[in-house]
C-alpha cells in the first residue's frame, strides 16, 4: 500500500449526521412534490448530481438554483465549525511519516474541501472533487482514478477510506481496494475491509502494509 485516498464527510470531519438530517428534515421536504426518495439514494452523491438524480426520478418543488442553495446555505457555516473525526489527526501523522502519499477523494465542491484543508492544516498530497473531474461522480469510477494518478500509485497500490455505499462502489470500479468506514452496513458489505472507528482503520492500515 502506497497511498490512501480519504473520503471527507464522515471519514475526515463529523459533518455526515449533520448532513443526514438537513437532507431529512429540510432539504429533501422542501424539494420533492412527490414522492419519497431514501437517503441511501443520494448519499455520497456531489449536490449538484443529486438534483440531476432526483428529477429523473420524482416531481420537484424547487428549481435548480433553489435546491443548490439549501446546501450552500448550510455548508457555509458547517465547515468553519466541525471538528475532526476522531483520532485522524494522529493517523494521518503516522502515515506521512510512513512516506505514504495521501489524498482526499470527495463529492464536496473544492471549496469546502478547500476549507476543511485549510482550517484543520492537513498535510495530503492532493484534493480531488468530483467536479474537478471531466466525467460523473460517485459511484462512478472517474474521481478515484483521477485521485490515484495525481499521487502517482497505480489504483492497486491505494487503498480508498469511504463511508457510504455509493463512495465504495466508485473506488472498487477504479480497481482501489476499500475499507468501509463507520458501520454502514451496505458499505461494509460492498468494500473488502471494514473499520468502525480510527483504531480499527489504523489496524487494517498496518495489515495492509502502510503502517508500523
Amino acid at each position: 500500500m502506497d497511498a490512501v485516498l480519504f473520503d471527507m464527510d464522515g471519514v475526515i470531519v463529523d459533518t455526515e449526521e449533520f448532513w443526514r438530517e438537513r437532507e431529512a428534515e429540510v432539504i429533501l421536504p422542501a424539494a420533492v412534490a412527490e414522492g419519497d426518495p431514501a437517503q441511501a439514494e443520494i448519499r455520497g452523491v456531489n449536490y449538484r448530481e443529486t438534483y440531476d438524480y432526483l428529477a429523473e426520478r420524482y416531481e420537484m418543488a424547487l428549481e435548480r438554483d433553489e435546491f443548490l442553495a439549501l446546501y450552500e446555505s448550510a455548508a457555509a457555516d458547517l465547515y468553519d465549525a466541525t471538528d475532526l473525526m476522531p483520532g485522524f489527526r494522529d493517523l494521518l501523522a503516522n502515515l506521512r511519516n510512513r512516506g505514504v502519499r495521501v489524498a482526499i477523494v470527495s463529492s464536496s465542491p473544492p471549496d469546502w474541501i478547500d476549507r476543511v484543508v485549510e482550517r484543520f492544516d492537513l498535510d495530503v498530497d492532493a484534493t480531488v472533487s468530483t467536479e474537478d473531474v471531466d466525467g460523473p461522480g460517485k459511484p462512478a469510477s472517474d474521481v478515484y482514478l483521477a485521485a490515484a494518478e495525481r499521487v502517482g500509485v497505480a489504483p492497486a497500490d491505494c487503498v480508498a477510506v469511504e463511508d457510504s455505499p455509493n463512495g465504495v462502489r466508485a473506488a472498487t470500479q477504479a480497481g482501489i481496494p476499500t475499507v468501509a468506514y463507520g458501520g454502514d452496513p451496505e458499505a461494509t458489505e460492498l468494500a473488502d475491509y471494514a473499520a468502525s472507528d480510527a483504531a480499527a482503520l489504523r489496524d487494517v492500515l498496518v495489515a495492509l502494509g502502510g503502517l508500523a
